[in-house]
């Protein structure tokens, strides 16, 4: 038996008014989804552990069945692991977002999907000026360059017990307000540290050569830097010493997803063109999918696109993401692998949901699915954020997915 997970990141939404009062689900035109659930089985799953934010990271790990309060370590130690950049002892590595900001607003968490090669310029201007103890904290940053705004903030000496906000879900709100905080005393010259950068950084950023093209073509500047999500390496079990899976895959546009499965002990899949929105490579995702199943056990495909379509507020892009994903990534993986001797058992699931109303992440269920050899089908006709209420799985929690699925 083999297995893929497909997971469609932000997917799962609430009805909104432009479409209807229906979900971008449910609005989709997701044939193969629907076919899925109806001749497969669904359940609920509930990703977020108690007492934590519903982040694309705590919600992926919790999926791939880890337990969060054990190995979680913030996000910039995961895509750390992703850009191939070694967290040293003593070292607390960050997610580094560039943003905008305006009249103290935070108006845009991903500074317009700035280019990675605009972003390259930025940070490596940041490092070349902000690299080091220049603050004479006692205290060193390097920055580095990763994908879009996506980017990695090391401090040499750095407290993780900090009070630090996601920039996605604080969108229209004043920046002052949300600066980095110790958690306790010994985390307060990290936290000086880090509100002193941010501020530097945006002198520096706002007089870059970037900076002022985009703002002459009517582009969101990214003038700004926003740490967030710190923490120390990671110690994860791999999906080997978890699961007996042998051989693993993971296929994503995004560090932080690629991150999860250096740890995870996974072969990571680059595949050219993709971008992690909506105009991604799926069919050459759809194609390493299939070519890595021929060779794995497990494969592990994430599509951003819907993700950052929630965060934009676009319930029409939404829906398209999603029928991109059921025409263009399910289609051609479901079709060629019925025709295969080995039978392979196919999981479609969001992480979490992320409203378009509210342009954030919720720690609300997800519906999943999983469709295969030895699965009993239930009473569910398709796949929303409702149906599989009533599925056969019921409500299963963190590592129940996995379990299910490999049961």
């Amino acid at each position: 038996m083999k297995y893929i997970v497909i997971l469609g990141d932000g997917m799962a939404d609430e009805p909104i008014p432009q479409l209807g009062g229906l979900t971008p689900l449910q609005y989709a035109n997701k044939p193969f989804m629907d076919m899925l659930a109806r001749e497969g089985r669904c359940g609920m799953l509930d990703t977020i552990p108690p007492g934590y934010s519903p982040g694309s990271e705590i919600a992926n790990l919790s999926v791939l069945g880890y337990d969060v309060p054990r190995v979680y370590e913030g996000r910039g130690s995961l895509e750390a692991a992703s850009m191939g950049i070694e967290i040293g002892s003593g070292e607390m590595a960050m997610r580094c977002n560039l943003i905008t900001i305006d009249e103290n607003l935070i108006k845009n968490h991903s500074a317009g999907h700035i280019s990675t090669e605009e972003a390259a310029e930025l940070i490596n201007a940041l490092q070349e000026k902000l690299g080091g103890e220049v603050f004479g904290e006692g205290l060193s940053a390097s920055f580095h360059a990763g994908i879009s705004y996506r980017h990695l903030l090391k401090i040499k000496g750095g407290n993780k017990d900090l009070v630090s906000a996601a920039p996605h879900d604080h969108l229209d709100k004043d920046y002052r307000k949300l600066l980095p905080k110790a958690g306790n005393r010994q985390a307060e010259n990290t936290a000086i540290f880090l509100n002193r950068l941010i501020e530097r950084s945006r002198e520096i950023l706002s007089a870059h050569p970037v900076n002022i093209e985009r703002v002459r073509q009517g582009k969101a500047p990214a003038n700004s830097i926003w740490p967030w999500s710190p923490g120390y390496r990671p110690r994860m079990e791999t999906l080997a010493e978890k699961y007996g899976l042998e051989k693993s895959s993971v296929i994503s546009a995004v560090d932080l997803i690629k991150g999860i499965g250096v740890y995870a002990g996974a072969e990571i899949i680059e595949v050219e063109g993709a971008t992690g929105l909506y105009d991604t490579n799926y069919e050459g995702k759809a194609a390493a999918a299939i070519d890595s199943l021929r060779h794995s056990d497990f494969v592990f495909l994430h599509i951003e696109a819907s993700d950052e379509a929630g965060h934009e507020g676009d319930p029409q892009l939404k829906a398209r993401t999603i029928e991109y994903l059921d025409d263009r990534i399910l289609k051609p993986i479901f079709s060629e692998v019925s025709g295969w001797d080995e039978p392979v058992r196919i999981a479609v699931l969001p992480d979490h949901p992320t409203p378009c109303a509210i342009r954030t992440h919720t720690a609300d269920p997800v519906p999943f699915l999983i469709y295969g050899s030895g699965i009993e089908p239930d009473s569910v006709e398709v796949y929303d954020e409702f149906a599989p209420r009533q599925g056969g799985y019921g409500l299963l929690v963190g590592e129940d997915f996995m379990n299910t699925l490999l049961a």
